[in-house]
């Protein structure tokens, strides 16, 4: 077990560090402009400058994406027809063989049922990273120590930075001092706009990569059910997610959103 945490510690050790230093490195600027080096809005506008920031890095990604959702659009009918072909047969031979019909069919047609999550999957060690860093941050601000590229002067400044009245480092379910009304609050706000933004944006996804008369294939009910699944999981994990972290996924769920709405 140890080797294992170890293990994951030394992988996430150079994300922690990108992370802080890009949120450190906004915070810094944000200074020089006036803005208050202690206040949970600096910190904020940090967070979501470091969304900003990611989202456009990946922006090479999401068109490489929206062509990959394209060619599965394309792909549908093709899908429909080998359905049809297997019908009725559920045997292990027919299922083996329709399987490798179906990855030649992707491989012929350049692209794959995972090409719509890909800029979601690249943005998960990053959205690790923050969690571990900004969970942290209590602690590195009791034990006179710094985390990631953060100093314990600026661990202490975040610690003690707040928006309405909920501590940026506070959870619903670990607390971290301030207003627990206005954590818990804050936090269902957040929870309802990333959810909603989510839902929203896989529904636009199925839309663009499965036609009407494909609906009832195996692709398209898999789509709906990441389509529900999804907005679930981060309504049922926010909880546990630190207000800091629920601003960056928010800020990146409406970034997503918007793009999806910016491709004909």
């Amino acid at each position: 077990m140890g080797i294992s945490v170890d293990f994951f510690g030394a992988i996430m050790g150079p994300f922690n560090w990108i992370v802080s230093a890009i949120m450190v490195g906004i915070h810094d600027v944000l200074s020089t402009m006036r803005m208050p080096a202690a206040s949970g809005w600096t910190w904020t506008v940090s967070i979501i400058g470091l969304v900003l920031i990611i989202r456009a890095a990946l922006i090479p990604v999401f068109l490489r994406q929206v062509s990959a959702q394209r060619r599965m659009r394309l792909l549908q009918p093709d899908l429909k027809r080998l359905q049809e072909k297997y019908k009725g047969k559920s045997d292990q031979l027919s299922r083996q063989a329709m399987a490798q019909e179906q990855m030649a069919l992707y491989k012929e047609h350049g692209t794959n049922p995972l090409s719509a999550c890909l800029p979601m999957l690249i943005q998960v060690p990053f959205f690790f990273a923050l969690f571990q860093v900004l969970s942290g941050i209590p602690a590195a601000a009791r034990e006179a120590h710094g985390i990631g590229a953060m100093t314990h002067e600026q661990a202490v400044q975040f610690d003690e930075s707040s928006i309405f009245g909920a501590p940026l480092s506070a959870s619903v379910l670990h607390g971290s001092g301030g207003d627990p009304a206005a954590v818990a609050v804050l936090t269902s706000l957040m929870i309802l706009a990333m959810t909603a933004a989510q839902f929203i944006t896989q529904r636009r996804i199925v839309a663009r990569t499965v036609p009407d008369e494909a609906a009832d294939n195996p692709l398209a009910r898999q789509q709906k059910v990441i389509m529900y699944i999804l907005p679930l999981v981060f309504g049922v994990g926010g909880v546990l997610f630190p207000i800091g972290v629920l601003i960056y996924w928010t800020t990146t769920n409406l970034w997503t959103m918007a793009q999806q709405f910016t491709i004909k």
